[in-house]
């Protein structure tokens, strides 16, 4: 069927209450499906939805909503119902929800749920939200290194409906310190007498329960792992993040960067109110509005200039897109690399002499065109020089610029990505006008 018609028969079902053909729809639809399926049904139908459903079958949805969407969900169902929902989410999934609730809320939700899971998300919520810690989920199957294979693969069976992840078995000792890791694959490949001491990997992967998101998302990158094992200060296992977490914070950081590139500050989204997305965005835009008055009086100070030689207005749009165009690239360059491959010092001159030679080859291609359509067009082969001798020198400042002022906001423990596209385009135009007015006085016998 398709999501059309899957749509009407839901309805169909919650009207008349068909709760046994509402089941063999939902049966056959992945989370994501279900929660689209709530999302676009009309909001008078959702309460009956979800009392239709299996409580597992909620907990799965809510994990695929926005958190607006899942309070909302928690409001219409009520603590106790709600609390019961909670006891069979992903842990981790539910700590992000919890939080962002109030104090008293959270504890009313944890005082209703069994101990055992309360105490579960109790553990996660301890850390920071952007850290390991923080995205971690703390269900993982762990065994000893004496261990048969055989006892390996059956405490694998007992606990493999409620860990997040079988892939990969974690070996503790005695200190529950992590000295080890066992895939699936080795297990079914090994012997069933074999001793897991035997099989298991101890070179083990890990990231710090403190470290940044980011990294972390780095790491799985990097090795291309499902999941890997996070650990606190004394080398004990305290959890894992799989790759599906990964994918979600991979988004989330796009996003930060991607309104911080459009100069928008913090994330705006459709349910953001106008005073606070007007907010968000002013400071930038009082800040680009002074560059842009700046932009201004530079003009003014070569209006001889251009009431000598008109023509020279032409190129000013031209010129000045061009060079806020290349600037831009090698900001998003710039962004880009220090988000996937980290930042020192040696990288950031290799990246700046790089960007250089980039900017002279551009450089020199536009410049050298520009120069004959100029020439060719005003029947005037200086001014040609004149515009095509700024457009080179300014590709090459503008691909510096975007290349210099994000390593500079990083050195000055600023986040990088602040040095937004149109903060880079603002300040090439200054640069770009003034290296092309300049040039043009210094011609100007030649032009009249």
């Amino acid at each position: 069927m398709s999501q059309e018609q899957i749509l009407l028969s839901a309805i169909k079902c919650v009207k008349e209450q068909k709760r046994e053909e509402l089941q063999k729809i939902v049966a056959e639809l992945q989370p994501y499906d279900i929660a689209t399926l709530y999302i676009t049904l009309p909001d008078k139908h959702r309460l009956k939805f979800l009392g239709m459903l299996q409580p597992k079958q909620v907990a799965i949805l809510l994990q695929e909503l926005d958190p607006p969407m899942q309070i909302d969900i928690l409001h219409k169902l009520g603590v106790q119902q709600s609390s019961n929902i909670m006891d069979l989410m992903e842990n981790d999934d539910l700590a992000d929800l919890l939080n962002q609730l109030s104090a008293g809320k959270i504890e009313e939700f944890l005082a209703a749920m069994r101990t055992e899971e309360s105490n579960s998300v109790k553990d996660l919520m301890r850390y920071p939200p952007d850290t390991a810690g923080g995205i971690m989920t703390n269900r993982y199957v762990w065994i000893r290194q004496t261990y048969a294979v055989r006892v390996a693969v059956d405490k694998l069976k007992l606990f493999a409906e409620i860990a997040e992840n079988i892939y990969y078995l974690y070996v503790l000792d005695e200190d529950k310190k992590l000295v080890g890791v066992v895939s699936y694959r080795d297990l079914i490949m090994a012997d069933a007498t074999d001793k897991i001491e035997d099989i298991m990997f101890t070179r083990v992967i890990s990231v710090p329960v403190d470290m940044d998101q980011e990294k972390v998302a780095q790491v799985i990158q990097q090795y291309d792992f499902i999941a890997v094992p996070v650990v606190d200060g004394q080398h004990r296992l305290v959890g894992i993040v799989t790759v599906d977490d990964v994918l979600d914070v991979i988004i989330e950081e796009a996003n930060e960067d991607i309104a911080k590139l459009s100069a928008s500050g913090k994330t705006i989204d459709w349910n953001t109110r106008p005073f606070t997305a007007a907010l968000r965005r002013l400071p930038w835009l009082i800040l680009l509005l002074g560059l842009g008055v700046l932009t201004g009086s530079i003009l003014s100070g070569f209006e001889d200039t251009l009431t000598q030689v008109v023509a020279l207005t032409y190129f000013m749009p031209m010129i000045a897109g061009m060079t806020g165009n290349t600037g831009t690239q090698s900001l998003v360059v710039v962004v880009r690399g220090m988000a996937s491959s980290g930042k020192n010092l040696k990288s950031a001159i290799r990246l700046i002499f790089r960007e250089l030679g980039v900017g002279l080859i551009i450089g020199i291609v536009c410049g050298a065109l520009i120069t004959i359509v100029a020439s060719i067009w005003q029947a005037d082969p200086m001014l040609g020089l004149v515009v095509g001798s700024t457009l080179f020198a300014t590709l090459v400042i503008g691909t510096v610029a975007g290349t210099v002022i994000p390593l500079l906001l990083y050195y000055f423990k600023v986040d990088p990505a602040v040095a937004s596209g149109p903060l880079i385009t603002t300040l090439n135009d200054i640069f770009s006008l003034t290296v092309y007015f300049s040039i043009a006085s210094l011609f100007i016998s030649h032009l009249m």
